[in-house]
């Protein structure tokens, strides 16, 4: 069972009673809310199942471009879970917008929690990047086992593209937020990975277990309560590194600000956000290749 927390934190968190954990369990799942990312879900499937990723449980908010076309010619039955998940919810008494992707995400961990030792829980544009070892599942050995883990996002800007460039997204952008940790509403947070039979509370950024409470580690076992991880002295990106691909090219930052969000409720409110966001980003970037030197010596192909 889950409920909404109440009043003016109703949109942000879930509390539930952990999954019963199967016998079987075993591997990595990835949990995302999708909609209409038909041009970019290919290389993002291929590069996580290419670091080990077991399963796909995504939440599809109404996509109408093809986006499960793309995949169900490249995964198996047993590799995707697709769940039809209409985001737009308001509370009664309120009429404050709900978080439904929060939703989806208790929903993810209560009906397929116990199959898996891990779940993360990410957006189409943001790739999780081993950078010891070439799996996830090896890179999480730097968090010693924590249930809880938290990972920074490195937010990475236009690169100088002001139209698609030719190629996948994670290896044509390599410029990004020079400090992860340099506070910002819309461009500092993070996601998390998760031993999905402890989570007890959920929201699109942080989780809770039964054995730790708030406490989240880093990806190389550093504990904090979720209060102090934005604090400088929590990064680390020594063992796995969230890439959040938040602008792309001048052209599609455009084409995606026009389409709206579904947790918006205003247009120019929307708008303002993504424009603060990517000034942000941009005025202070660093070259990182990582991701693109990782693809190259793991021969990864991303568009085939």
């Amino acid at each position: 069972m889950f409920g909404l927390k109440a009043r003016r934190h109703l949109t942000r968190e879930v509390a539930i009673t952990p999954p019963a954990p199967e016998l079987s369990r075993h591997g990595i799942a990835i949990v995302a809310c999708v909609k209409d990312e038909a041009s970019y879900i290919l290389e993002w499937v291929r590069f996580h199942k290419a670091v080990g990723v077991r399963h796909f449980h995504l939440y599809d908010d109404g996509s109408t471009d093809g986006t499960f076309d793309v995949l169900e010619r490249i995964l198996r039955p047993e590799e995707l879970t697709v769940v039809p998940w209409k985001m737009r919810m308001r509370d009664e008494e309120t009429g404050e917008l709900l978080n439904g992707q929060t939703i989806a995400f208790a929903h993810a961990l209560l009906n397929f929690g116990g199959k898996y030792d891990r779940m993360a829980f990410i957006d189409v544009d943001e790739f999780l990047l081993p950078k010891k070892g070439g799996t996830l599942q090896e890179a999480l050995e730097g968090a010693g086992g924590f249930p809880n883990i938290s990972l920074p996002w490195h937010m990475f800007g236009h690169g100088g593209h002001i139209s698609r460039p030719a190629g996948p997204v994670c290896v044509n952008y390599t410029k990004r937020v020079a400090d992860p940790m340099r506070q910002h509403l819309d461009a500092s947070n993070f996601k998390c990975i998760v031993d999905p039979v402890e989570v007890t509370k959920v929201s699109v950024h942080h989780f809770e277990t039964h054995s730790y409470g708030d406490r989240t580690a880093n990806d190389a076992g550093k504990t904090v309560p979720r209060k102090k991880r934005k604090a400088a002295e929590f990064y680390s990106a020594e063992f796995i590194q969230l890439n959040h691909y938040y602008a792309k090219s001048v052209q599609e930052l455009k084409e995606k600000t026009e389409r709206g969000w579904s947790f918006d409720g205003s247009v120019e409110k929307y708008k303002n956000k993504v424009a603060t966001t990517i000034k942000y980003i941009e005025e202070n970037v660093v070259e990182d290749r990582s991701m693109l030197e990782f693809v190259q010596a793991n021969g990864i192909e991303l568009s085939a």
